[in-house]
Parts: C-alpha cells; structure tokens; sequence
C-alpha cells in the first residue's frame, strides 16, 4: 500500500494535524475562565497542529504544508455543513436521548465561528510555514527550535486575534476588552506549550530521521 516508510509518516502525521484541527474548531464555542482571563476551549488541541506542523514542513517542505492545510480546511468546512444538515434534522421525540435544543446548543456554533475558524486556520498556517523556512533558510539543519518556536510566536498572533474578533467581537458577543484580554491570554497560552513542546520536537525528530534512514525490508 506504502511504497516507502516516509509515506507512511506523512500519512500519520497528516492524520494527527487534520483530526486535532478538526476537533479544534468544532469545540471552539466554548469560552472557559482561566482566573480573570477568559479564552476559548479550541486551544487545546491547536499543540498537536503546532507539533505536526513543524514535522511535516521538516520532512515534507513548504507545499506538504501549504496542500494539507487546504486540504484541512475544505475538512473543516465539510464538517460543518455536516453539523448544519444534522441540525436541520428533527431528534426522535421521546427517543433520542440528546434533543434538538441541546444538540443545537452544542453544535450550533454561528456562521461567524464557522467563518473566522477557517479564516484564522488559513492565515496562521500559511505564516507559519513562511516564518519556519525563514528561519530554515537562514540557519540550515540547525537550532531546530528557533524555526519551531519562531513560526508559532508569529503565526499565533494573527491566529488568536482573527478568530476571536471574526467569531465573537464583530457579532457582538463580547465586548472589545474581553476581546483583547481574551486573545492575549489565548496567545501567551500557546506560546508556553510551544516552548513546552521543544523537547519532544527534538524526540519526534530523532525518531522520524532514524525510522526513515532505516533500511526497508
């Protein structure tokens, strides 16, 4: 089925980004308080994509990147015209154990989610690949970190602004402080886990490289 054991990491890996981006964006609504901050529960699968991210534009280059995350983003659309049809379809009455009002009030996320979650996604993929090889360019084969942390550091940014402002300041949701204090806390919670992440970078690396180079059989 796999000609070779590089296409095979580019199958899991590609499964690992577009599930985690997938899933990322469907709970997305979902606004939680963290002490006086508020940011949304969509973050927490987004260090899996930084993660799969960086391996993938390692191994597989600049269009690898920019193919998947079209790619993912047709996904994401698709999942949620999936959601909009379920929607659309009355629950068994006295049956269905998860009503409409329930399911609507969990799946039901506004256009300018569905929106902003795409857009955000787009934006902040095609930077990063554009800071990673950057810095790729700039530094070779070495200080892996500095064009793993770089991109995301960048492409964050625009990230956390985006989808918050398309998403929940622009319809009114929430107001322009909450906005503002909301993306901040958003943003400096996923540069932590970007630094967190730079040790198992360097892991994944090792084991990726040393699974590749092995003879195939």
């Amino acid at each position: 089925m796999f000609k070779t054991k590089k296409e095979i990491v580019f199958v899991i890996l590609a499964g690992i980004f577009i599930t985690n981006a997938v899933v990322a964006e469907l709970i997305g609504g979902k606004l939680i308080q963290i002490g006086p901050f508020v940011m949304s529960i969509g973050i927490l699968p987004w260090p899996i994509v930084f993660l799969t991210t960086d391996l993938i534009n390692e191994y597989f280059g600049e269009k690898g990147v920019r193919k998947l995350s079209f790619i993912t983003a047709c996904l994401i659309a698709y999942a949620f015209i999936i959601l909009l049809l379920a929607i659309g379809i009355p629950a068994a009455k006295g049956i269905s154990p998860v009503n409409d009002t329930q399911f609507q009030a969990v799946f039901g996320q506004s256009m300018w989610i569905i929106v902003g979650s795409i857009i955000a996604f787009m934006v902040s993929q095609l930077i990063d690949v554009t800071v990673f090889w950057y810095f790729k360019n700039k530094t070779g084969e070495r200080k892996i970190w500095l064009r793993t942390t770089g991109s995301t550091v960048v492409s964050q940014l625009f990230d956390s602004f985006i989808v918050l402002g398309i998403a929940f300041w622009l319809p009114g949701k929430i107001t322009f402080d909450t906005f503002i204090t909301s993306a901040i806390t958003g943003y400096v919670f996923k540069l932590g886990v970007a630094v967190l992440l730079t040790p198992i970078i360097y892991l994944a690396h090792h084991w990726i490289k040393k699974y590749i180079s092995e003879t195939e059989h």
